[in-house]
């Protein structure tokens, strides 16, 4: 199953079909009086309780949250022979959907109608992912080996992440994932991420790559390998500071977007394909919940659990204390200079 989450409007696929859901969640606060002398307490109360404890009553609070669900609508979205939607993603206003699947095509709909708007062919085989900018400019992957960005259904321009990165002549790579995301202090500003992995299993895995693109030209920035592990997915953070990685040995990583860096990595932590990672919102209650830490990823698997992965808050050397001490050298080497060499101020 493969979902999209927008507000409380939820897209989930199953098999050849898109359910769109409406949630709503309603917290519920009962009392109940509960007399502690009474029969219906389980256990049969000793002889010769005090009378005081016959009497006397608590009042306990239950408290619980109810979800209710509403099914909207549900149209399938993939027609090849042996039917499947591989991925749906909403664009940047929530009023539209877009979904992929093992027939090639992109089809676009209307939320909450899902009435299609718009289709086209995009890989010759599977699509593996999908991302919808803040422009509708739209990013597709497949197995194809391709990564294509359209315009509606026009072409734009197709992603090459060899040309400022490593060459191989005999492993082919394929895009596995791609995401947008903002660039940190540059409200304007937009990157597109994707990861790419080797397109055959080798006794000898190559390495995986990561990839940050100019998000409004394509171009490559900057691509660095991320270990042999094979990447199953890719998220990235309200504010594009990080990126999280899940790979299909149920290892987690969190990476930083400007440098590629790894900041983290719990190697095996599911021991089974990671499905999904999501950070933490950073708005409303996330950094009341994160307290000391700088981020925090989940991720669920195969398994059927959830983790949840802290990044501490890496520590940070004030600049007036560097200053002090630039000033401290200073001093420290003109008074050596000065005992070395008398007169030499």
């Amino acid at each position: 199953m493969n979902l999209a989450l927008a507000g409380d409007i939820l897209a989930a696929g199953q098999d050849a079909h898109c359910q769109l859901l409406h949630f709503q969640a309603h917290q519920q606060k009962g009392n109940k009086a509960e007399k502690a002398g009474s029969k219906e307490q389980g256990p049969r109360q000793r002889k010769g309780a005090a009378p005081a404890e016959k009497k006397c009553g608590v009042e306990t609070q239950q408290e619980g949250l109810e979800v209710r669900i509403e099914n909207l609508q549900v149209v399938q979205t993939d027609f090849s022979p042996d039917p499947l939607q591989k991925v749906v993603c909403f664009n940047h206003d929530n009023t539209l959907l877009a979904t992929g699947g093992t027939d090639g095509y992109i089809r676009v709909w209307k939320v909450p109608s899902l009435e299609k708007v718009l289709e086209f062919k995009a890989h010759e085989g599977e699509i593996e992912d999908l991302a919808l900018g803040p422009d509708d400019k739209l990013v597709t992957v497949g197995w194809d080996l391709k990564a294509s960005v359209w315009q509606k259904d026009q072409l734009v321009t197709q992603l090459h992440w060899q040309e400022n990165g490593p060459t191989f002549s005999s492993t082919p790579y394929r895009y596995q994932a791609c995401r947008f995301g903002q660039v940190p202090d540059q409200p304007a500003g937009l990157r597109l991420f994707t990861v790419q992995i080797p397109h055959k299993r080798l006794r000898q895995p190559p390495p995986c790559y990561l990839t940050a693109w100019d998000g409004s030209n394509f171009l490559p920035l900057r691509t660095k390998s991320c270990g042999h592990e094979v990447i199953s997915c890719l998220n990235v953070s309200e504010s594009g500071t990080f990126l999280g990685l899940g790979t299909v040995t149920g290892s987690v990583a969190i990476y930083i977007a400007f440098s590629l860096q790894c900041l983290y990595y719990m190697r095996e932590s599911h021991g089974i394909v990671v499905t999904d990672v999501a950070f933490l919102p950073e708005k409303g209650r996330g950094p009341e919940l994160l307290g000391s830490h700088e981020t925090a990823l989940f991720s669920v698997a195969v398994d059927s659990r959830c983790q949840l992965h802290l990044l501490p808050s890496r520590r940070s050397v004030p600049v007036w204390l560097l200053l002090l001490v630039c000033v401290g050298l200073i001093v420290v080497t003109i008074l050596l200079l000065q005992s070395a060499f008398p007169g030499f101020l």
